[in-house]
């Protein structure tokens, strides 16, 4: 799965990285203003830039979602193919953030078909072992979704026949009543449910539904240096619309299986490395585990428990603000634990005894001027 370039969303808003929130809303509205699609009708490149700044808005006006992006880029937004505009359930994103601004009557034309509506986004868990999650990885993934149906089309009608228009709401799907006030209340048509048409005569297929339940195949590319509760969104890859409606989109959350030996810290590997008394008092050369394989490491003599060691470049890679690696990796620390025997055999009692009687018994506070010595005046 090709990954798309972005650009910093701090970049597109013509904004520093300190820049603070009312200056990042009022950047946000120029630029709305002047590229809104409703404002320059056909002119793509003026629709694309419109949702490269509402996109870049949505992240940087939200204070978890800033934080974020601001520590790992694009990749800490959910890895490759982010949806930043997941929250508003559906619905059209550049329509829902241009009201909250300007009202619903800055737009012009923003209304669509009666019954046609945006397919439900979908949710995918999928497992991958920690090796896969630093490394990236290929996968091949099974669901279910609502497709058109291909018997009639997506219209719901049997083949040979049409829908016909709801003469209730005159094919609007909705009922406008004049209440208390001369207040105007909005509801669903209750004779077509929203759909603006009446159906005949329903398709046998999906039983005027427009749609079927299919079981679809994919190849899912997990990029490398993902973590555990990251998602990828596939576009178009959630359930068809009604009546013809846009598809949702599928979120495949990533669930990283926990290592043996290995903890991720971010672009940190932590790794506990357990060794005798005998070992760090005399210091040892050991092979250390790591995720490409073993490594020397030398402990020096007089090693205590809890010392730390670095081996350089063993972490996981960077990830930049487009959502790609830039070669650099992170370390990978490894914490000594020292293990003091719980069981002897005689000889091992025999040698200790030996070890003992070399060190002397000196205790906390026994040498000459020590605590308890000053307590007592000994």
């Amino acid at each position: 799965m090709a990954t798309q370039t972005k650009r910093d969303y701090y970049e597109i808003l013509g904004l520093s990285r300190g820049a603070g929130a009312d200056e990042i809303k009022k950047a946000y509205r120029k630029l709305a203003m002047q590229h809104h699609p409703d404002r320059n009708p056909g002119d793509v490149e003026a629709e694309n830039k419109f949702k490269e700044a509402t996109e870049a808005y949505e992240v940087l006006s939200n204070d978890q979602k800033r934080t974020m992006y601001d520590q790992y880029g694009h990749a800490g937004m959910g890895g490759a193919g982010f949806d930043p505009f997941a929250g508003f359930g559906g619905a059209d994103p550049f329509s829902s953030i241009f009201d909250a601004f300007f009202g619903q009557g800055a737009r012009q034309g923003g209304g669509g078909r009666a019954g046609v509506r945006q397919g439900a986004d979908l949710r995918y868990d999928l497992n991958i072992t920690f090796e896969e999650a630093i490394f990236g990885t290929e996968k091949e993934i099974e669901y279910r979704h609502l497709e058109n149906c291909t018997v009639c089309g997506g219209n719901g009608a049997e083949p040979g026949t049409d829908p016909t228009r709801c003469t209730k709401c005159n094919g609007s799907g909705e009922m406008r009543v004049r209440a208390f006030l001369n207040m105007v209340t909005v509801t669903t048509c209750d004779q077509c449910n929203g759909r603006g048409s009446i159906i005949p005569i329903p398709c046998k297929e999906c039983r005027g539904e427009g749609r079927v339940r299919e079981t679809i195949k994919r190849t899912l590319t997990v990029p490398a240096g993902v973590d555990d509760g990251m998602r990828i969104r596939i576009s178009g890859g959630g359930d068809g619309g009604p009546r013809g409606g846009v598809p949702g989109d599928l979120y495949v959350s990533l669930k990283v299986k926990p290592h043996e030996f290995f903890v991720r810290d971010g672009n940190q590997i932590l790794l506990e490395l357990p060794i005798n008394v005998a070992q760090a008092a005399l210091g040892t050369q050991l092979n250390v585990p790591t995720i490409d394989g073993d490594d020397p490491l030398t402990i020096p003599p007089g090693t205590q428990d809890g010392a730390i060691f670095t081996l350089r470049g063993k972490g996981v890679k960077h990830i930049d603000s487009s959502g790609r690696t830039n070669g650099r990796r992170g370390d990978q620390v490894v914490v000594v634990k020292v293990r003091v025997p719980t069981k002897l055999t005689a000889e091992q009692q025999e040698l200790f005894e030996k070890l003992s009687a070399t060190m002397g018994a000196e205790q906390v506070g026994q040498k000459e001027g020590g605590f308890w010595s000053k307590i007592f005046g000994r």
